[in-house]
């Protein structure tokens, strides 16, 4: 992998790559969170390649000026705060590359599907909406759009009607559900087929939502 890209935890298919998943985990956690759900997805032999980049480590100001690994800065508890934009856009253009570096190896971008959790979520819809390059599909889970204002003007027309598969937890602490329909409903309006699931747990992932998500994914990279 290009050494100017993010360092990654890639997991190779048996064959020839087809596809490619990047997944960006969430807050204070890195490549390697996801990497065990790979095999639960249903995907054997459909030759796709798991990217799981690893979040700059950073001081976040929610956490005492902790430095850890985070897509951006997060102000405080209430995630209406003022976003830090510098961030965001700093890591839309890292999973940017990211999706560049898919395509150099031969995947063509619309065999790309863009994934997240939580904060890691909230930059895939991100660079999702806006990435100039025609994507497979985005995945959000227990997350919610940032800087949602500014998405009328810098939507991608190539990813206007992308698919979308969403997950939150009903019980979620720290991202109330509520945001994760105020972000479907958003999707929707903006012309999103968006796959919405709601699950009895908290800031989590559970099972059967794997098993859906690993659904949808054979259907968007059929």
């Amino acid at each position: 992998m290009d050494p100017s890209l993010l360092p990654s935890v890639v997991i190779e298919p048996a064959g020839s790559a087809r596809s490619a998943v990047i997944w960006l985990h969430g807050l204070g956690a890195d490549g390697h969170d996801f990497e065990p759900i790979v095999p639960h997805l249903g995907l054997d032999g459909a030759g796709v390649r798991f990217v799981f980049p690893h979040a700059p480590r950073i001081p976040v100001t929610l956490n005492a000026g902790m430095v850890m690994p985070a897509w951006y800065d997060i102000a405080g508890p209430d995630l209406d705060r003022r976003h830090d934009e510098t961030g965001i856009r700093r890591s839309a253009g890292q999973v940017e590359a990211l999706i560049g570096d898919q395509v150099a190896q031969g995947v063509p971008s619309e065999r790309v599907v863009l994934a997240g959790f939580s904060q890691g979520g909230a930059v895939a819809l991100f660079q999702g909406l806006r990435e100039s390059r025609r994507l497979a599909g985005i995945v959000a889970l227990s997350t919610y759009l940032v800087l949602a204002s500014d998405l009328d003007r810098e939507r991608s027309e190539a990813n206007a009607g992308t698919p979308v598969f969403q997950a939150h937890g009903s019980h979620d602490p720290m991202v109330g559900s509520e945001r994760g329909t105020a972000a479907r409903d958003r999707l929707r309006e903006w012309g999103h087929e968006v796959e919405f699931h709601e699950y009895p747990m908290e800031h989590q992932v559970c099972a059967e939502e794997i098993d859906a998500l690993g659904a949808w994914m054979r259907r968007v990279l059929d």
